[in-house]
């Protein structure tokens, strides 16, 4: 399905549309995360799009100042299964064990999740009784409705919230997790949610976290998929522009950081963890230009950092391999330009779809992560370092014996 959304050069807020917006970060000109390549492709042309982080000095919202088409971002063959991923299947029955409760939801309530994916989420609602529905674009879709989660194969826009309410109803929750700050032409996504939903029916989002970011550097979080990073103040602005209230917020520990995000249609009153979390915000600093000269320092000195080990660890044993091809690695290898001359391949959960193909642009070739086991490489790059503990645990368990790289915020050697 395509998408008629704007592509191109950020002008404007994407939240307030205030044109006063400050470069906080140019990670120079990156490939999509999700462009794969067969081995075919190799020898093809790619392309690549700006990727910088800019800040509105109006309403505070970090975002990218440039938007790459949505079916480039999310190609149809869509290489990503959220049920293939322990950590987001953990805080998906989290959810679903926090929101049933806290909202009432009862057996047959309605719960629709946009872009869900193969549908790990919503199962966690079904096997509680809840109706459920999906919105997904790519042939994730597939995975879902052969699983029995009943999945609209496309964007969210006027005709996909059409199908869903026709056959459904209106939805007592809706859920956007990972992918409320992916989807452009805000004011829109706004009005599409606020139609899916009861008049007593609550949005949920999850995203990364600003705050998270800035804590642990987490700079390989920003891609072109992401085009906003949030913080709180911005998506009270939001809510309330739209009519809505931000009734709720919590942080999470999914994806590195991530802020969970709890909206009502009208005027609602607001919890007292939402106050002290703006507080939180006001006081590290993250509304202020200082701050953030100084964390765009720091993630150059752990791009130079990061590379030197690398040199100085690959003279000693000959080999490197990566462990988790997920998509912030690809801006992590891009923006560092760590390629197939560091690594000589990166290990992938069996069953990925990934495995068999080649990072964009910096052409690594990702196999299972049996391999690893088997070649017993010195050195592992834990290229998804925000779970490192429970990845390194595992090899540990399947058998490696060498040393992990743990990239950021400080490059170090476990």
């Amino acid at each position: 399905m395509k998408s008629q959304t704007f592509v191109g050069a950020v002008k404007k807020c994407q939240i307030c549309s205030s044109k006063n917006l400050e470069l906080t970060l140019p990670l120079g000109h990156q490939l999509p995360v999700s462009s794969y390549l067969t081995e075919k492709l190799l020898k093809e042309p790619e392309v690549t799009y700006p990727l910088n982080l800019c800040r509105c000095q109006k309403c505070g919202l970090m975002q990218l100042d440039y938007i790459i088409d949505p079916n480039i971002a999310f190609p149809f063959i869509y290489p990503y299964r959220s049920g293939l991923t322990n950590m987001l299947v953990r805080n998906f029955k989290e959810l679903a064990n926090s929101a049933i409760p806290k909202y009432n939801l009862q057996p047959g309530d309605l719960v629709v999740d946009v872009g869900s994916n193969d549908g790990t989420l919503l199962q966690q609602f079904k096997e509680q009784g809840m109706q459920v529905a999906g919105i997904e674009p790519t042939n994730a879709a597939d995975a879902a409705n052969k699983n029995k989660i009943p999945t609209v194969q496309d964007f969210i826009n006027k005709r996909s919230i059409a199908q869903v309410a026709k056959k459904y109803g209106l939805a007592k929750l809706v859920t956007a997790t990972n992918v409320f700050a992916h989807i452009n032409n805000v004011p829109e996504l706004m009005r599409n949610i606020k139609n899916l939903m009861a008049s007593n029916g609550v949005f949920v989002s999850e995203s990364q976290y600003l705050m998270a970011i800035a804590e642990k550097l987490e700079f390989d979080t920003i891609y072109h998929d992401h085009l906003r990073y949030y913080s709180l103040k911005p998506l009270e602005y939001l809510f309330n522009s739209a009519g809505c209230s931000l009734v709720d917020a919590e942080r999470i520990s999914a994806a590195g950081g991530s802020i969970r995000v709890f909206m009502m249609k009208g005027k609602k009153p607001q919890s007292l963890r939402v106050k002290k979390l703006i507080a939180e915000e006001e006081k590290m600093g993250i509304y202020r230009p200082v701050f953030w000269a100084n964390f765009r320092k720091q993630a150059m000195e752990a791009k130079d950092e990061l590379l030197a080990l690398l040199l100085q660890c690959k003279k000693q044993s000959g080999q490197i391999a990566g462990l988790t091809s997920s998509a912030r690695s690809n801006t992590l290898l891009g923006f560092t330009g760590i390629n197939s001359q560091f690594l000589d391949y990166i290990g992938e959960k069996s069953g990925s779809p990934k495995i068999g193909l080649f990072t964009p642009g910096t052409h690594i070739p990702v196999v299972d992560e049996k391999q690893i086991i088997k070649n017993q490489p010195k050195y592992l790059l834990v290229l998804s370092w925000h779970i490192s503990k429970e990845l390194m645990e595992k090899m540990r368990e399947l058998g490696y014996k060498g040393k992990f790289i743990i990239p950021l915020p400080k490059p170090r050697v476990i």
